[in-house]
């Protein structure tokens, strides 16, 4: 995979709840996570000392980050919905030359701000809420 636009890594919001995905609108800046837990299984056996994980064990979950310019489109107006109403939706996020992850996603933080002489932007974060699928790209 070869150096990729990051205007191409796109976060998509399931606007109906039937697979109708938009991108959420005005983003800038995004961000995916993947993170595992470990199961340390170390004992006084353990060879020469070593730390010991136990394979395939340990929560999985991921986080998306976004940020950009507000500009109350659809998609903006669905994101604050989903947060104020504890949704946990389907979301896409769209790796170029990679693939899509999606799955369930809460809102987990929307901050909006601005400045006398710029632009209303905002941030927002989202948690996994459920298993994720991945889609390689073709």
């Amino acid at each position: 995979m070869g150096a990729q636009n990051g205007k191409d890594l796109l976060i998509k919001v399931d606007m109906t709840g039937g697979g109708l995905f938009e991108t959420i609108a005005g983003l800038r800046a995004t961000r995916i996570s993947f993170n595992s837990e470990s199961v340390d299984v170390t004992s006084l056996d353990s060879q020469g000392g070593w730390r010991e994980l136990l394979g395939g064990a340990g929560v999985k979950s991921a986080s998306i980050s976004g940020s950009g310019v507000f500009l109350d489109a659809g998609s903006d107006e669905r994101a604050r919905q989903i947060f104020f109403d504890g949704e946990t939706p389907n979301f896409q996020v769209v790796v170029p030359d990679f693939g899509v992850i999606e799955g369930a996603f809460q809102v987990s933080s929307l901050e909006y701000a601005g400045s006398h002489n710029g632009e209303a932007t905002y941030e927002m974060s989202m948690s996994s809420a459920g298993a994720l699928t991945f889609t390689a790209a073709i």
